[in-house]
């Protein structure tokens, strides 16, 4: 079976006309034809309703077609990637990492590295937690850089992967300051307040679970009111600058704001809080799918770091 029965066949479900499909696939109508039936024989059915004008397809057809158009976009998906890995050179050093680690984590441990390992060519691909990891599973990265905490640690194996500790990050909540330098929402809330505008992550984010993690172990209900939701904590931190509410935030994306006190603690030191691990994984060099010269460096470069932080 060739993809180009697949691009025709796509062409005649659009245009309902063998002359007009041709045409547009720049073939003669019999050597289009020819090429339909190839694939209906390839698929064992009829795909297209000949008796009809304009042409339809069956029912097999219409099944087939979704099937078509999936198979085509991710073969066109591949190509990109491959031309992606053309483009980027041997000397790029791939990153995947999730969103909030991208935005706040990223550029300032670029900036040290290069200045304690040298010049470094990286591309940032931004992702949530989930397609990150797929994308070093899949080979589609040198790199991954995400968050560990051990209730909820990410599915890879130590046969395969190895792992490094860069640092810690906190999360905890914050909110807009007042005129009094004060906190507009705290947790616990003020006792004239029954409940605390909330601003949350999406079920299935990972800060999310996070969060649900330090609102279990609290020592009392805790009265969140959800008013807002996005996956993403950039949006968050938005939305509590606008003074909507509260948010959990990673302390690494709040800096500048608790610099200026545009947004503040919003709970006691201590408390509805939680300690992240931010790691980098790489595959094991025996079982690597493809290696650039610049990553065991680097990796070496980390490593030792590692072993001399106190």
């Amino acid at each position: 079976m060739e993809t180009k029965w697949l691009e025709d066949f796509v062409s005649l479900a659009e245009t309902r006309s063998f002359s007009r499909s041709a045409q547009l696939r720049h073939v003669t109508q019999p050597a289009f034809s020819r090429r339909i039936q190839a694939l209906e024989a390839w698929a064992g059915t009829d795909l297209v309703d000949r008796s009809s004008y304009p042409t339809r397809l069956t029912p097999a057809g219409e099944t087939f077609q979704a099937q078509a158009l999936e198979v085509l976009a991710s073969l066109q998906a591949t190509r990109n990637l491959m031309r992606g890995h053309r483009a980027v050179g041997s000397d790029m050093i791939e990153f995947a990492v999730p969103h909030t680690l991208a935005f706040a984590f990223f550029p300032h441990w670029v900036m040290e590295l290069r200045r304690e390992f040298g010049e470094i060519k990286s591309r940032l691909i931004a992702l949530n937690v989930h397609d990150a990891v797929l994308r070093l599973s899949e080979g589609s990265c040198d790199l991954l850089i995400a968050y560990h905490h051990p209730a909820q640690p990410l599915q890879l194996t130590s046969e395969r992967y190895e792992m490094l500790t860069l640092g810690e990050e906190s999360l905890r909540a914050y909110a807009k300051a007042g005129p009094d330098g004060e906190p507009l929402f705290r947790l616990p809330p003020r006792p004239h307040e029954r409940r605390v505008p909330y601003l949350c992550y999406a079920a299935g984010a990972y800060l999310g679970q996070m969060v649900d993690l330090i609102i279990k172990q609290a020592a009392d209900a805790v009265p969140l009111d959800p008013i807002y939701e996005t996956d993403m904590a950039e949006g968050l931190k938005a939305m509590a600058l606008e003074g909507h509410g509260l948010a959990f935030l990673p302390a690494s994306s709040v800096r500048k704001e608790l610099r200026t006190r545009k947004l503040v603690p919003a709970a006691p030191s201590g408390s509805f809080e939680l300690t992240m691990e931010v790691r980098i994984y790489r595959e094991r060099p025996e079982v690597a799918r493809h290696a650039k010269a610049g990553v065991p460096l680097l990796w070496e470069h980390l490593r030792a770091k590692a072993r001399a932080a106190p």
